[in-house]
């Protein structure tokens, strides 16, 4: 793949487009990357970290022998392979440029290197929308939540954001309704800075409802996505963008969080980085709050109750103890091939493998276990999800 790509003008004179200074050979490897792989995925960041991004894509692509064993190289193969299209690549750049998105890699000034911290899970370039420059802010705090939020909820993450932000901290959040979204315009509203991670691409406004938010965003801050443009989001990428969120944030709060939110999966990641976590006490009537209260409880978050208390979190570097954070956790395979599947279109094995970004024998275990537990049906046609 990268031989074509490097033969392949058009490529080439995208890539050179996008970073006029860097490597050809070394931006198309990036951006190949962020094609083919899905976020966070370990072998692809054992290999870069092993053999560096150019001589990686040549292993994903040829049978090399490689120190990981065979059965997770040849795993990891037929995930991406399947993907592995050179136009694919092309129209990544392209859109980026036609919507202002620039590219930061590792080694760029803008690069945040806590995002490091994830190790082999980390992301291999940034798409970013606005000012890159936001990504290294000094002060960087991630605020989360629920989407259903309450007013309690909302009110709280606009005071704390608004009023951290103001002294010129940094608000990190997902982009979303709820809390996120009022976390946003409150830093916003004070003439703050703030940055919104995308389960998509950057080129994709979701939910629809936020496009002017994120025009906003843009103009003061920036709007992120280790996805190529025109990358669908998805639950799966809706989780694994979480980790960049907990990432970022030198400390994380949850504002409000029903008992099974994904804002607990950005608490999980937080855990695991070592973050400081706080969470906001809520009445003990509200489903709204029993994530909140789980964390506080199982988790040993800390109670939050104002900005000075998110000011202390901030300096403080604990990890957290009590239950283990992978409670928090799901099966990621299952949710990307879920995600690929519908209820009205039958899809073939094969098919549903490139749409997951796993491999067909990943796919068809996966499809067993779904099929004994009655969430999935299979004809002729192939594979659909049951409905309900």
């Amino acid at each position: 793949m990268m031989d074509a790509l490097l033969r392949d003008a058009e490529a080439c004179a995208a890539a050179r487009l996008a970073r006029p200074d860097d490597d050809v050979a070394e931006t198309l490897a990036r951006v190949s990357w962020g094609v083919i792989a899905e976020p966070g995925d370990g072998v692809a960041g054992a290999l870069i970290a092993e053999l560096g991004v150019v001589e990686a894509l040549h292993v994903a692509m040829e049978d090399s022998r490689f120190t990981l064993s065979d059965r997770v190289i040849g795993e990891a193969q037929r995930r991406w392979r399947p993907r592995a299209r050179l136009r694919a690549v092309t129209e990544s750049l392209r859109g980026a440029h036609e919507v202002g998105a620039g590219l930061v890699l590792r080694g760029d000034a803008n690069w945040p290197e806590s995002l490091d911290d994830l190790g082999d899970h980390a992301p291999v370039l940034l798409w970013v929308r606005g000012d890159a420059g936001r990504l290294v802010s000094f002060e960087r705090v991630s605020i989360v939540g629920a989407r259903a939020a309450s007013a309690y909820g909302e009110s709280v993450a606009a005071e704390f954001a608004g009023d951290l932000a103001m002294s010129g901290t940094l608000v990190v959040s997902g982009g979303a309704y709820g809390i996120d979204g009022a976390a946003h315009r409150a830093a916003l509203g004070v003439g703050g800075a703030t940055v919104a991670f995308l389960a998509g691409g950057v080129d994709r406004a979701y939910p629809a409802g936020h496009q002017q938010l994120f025009e906003r965003i843009q103009a003061s801050g920036a709007m992120v996505s280790e996805l190529p443009c025109g990358a669908a989001p998805t639950k799966w990428r809706f989780l694994a963008r979480n980790r960049l969120i907990a990432a970022l944030g030198q400390a994380t709060v949850v504002v409000e969080a029903g008992w099974r939110s994904g804002s607990l999966n950005t608490a999980g990641h937080a855990a695991a980085l070592g973050r400081p976590l706080g969470a906001v006490p809520g009445p003990v009537t509200s489903a709204a709050s029993a994530g909140c209260h789980r964390l506080l409880r199982e988790y040993d978050a800390r109670c939050v109750t104002s900005t000075t208390e998110v000011r202390e979190l901030l300096g403080v570097d604990t990890r957290l103890g009590g239950s283990d954070a992978s409670a928090m956790r799901v099966d990621p395979d299952q949710i990307r091939l879920i995600d690929a599947m519908s209820t009205r279109t039958a899809r073939s094995c094969a098919e549903l493998a490139r749409i997951a970004g796993l491999s067909d024998t990943r796919v068809r275990a996966l499809l067993g276990l779904l099929s004994l537990e009655g969430r999935v049906s299979s004809d002729d046609a192939g594979w659909r999800l049951r409905a309900g």
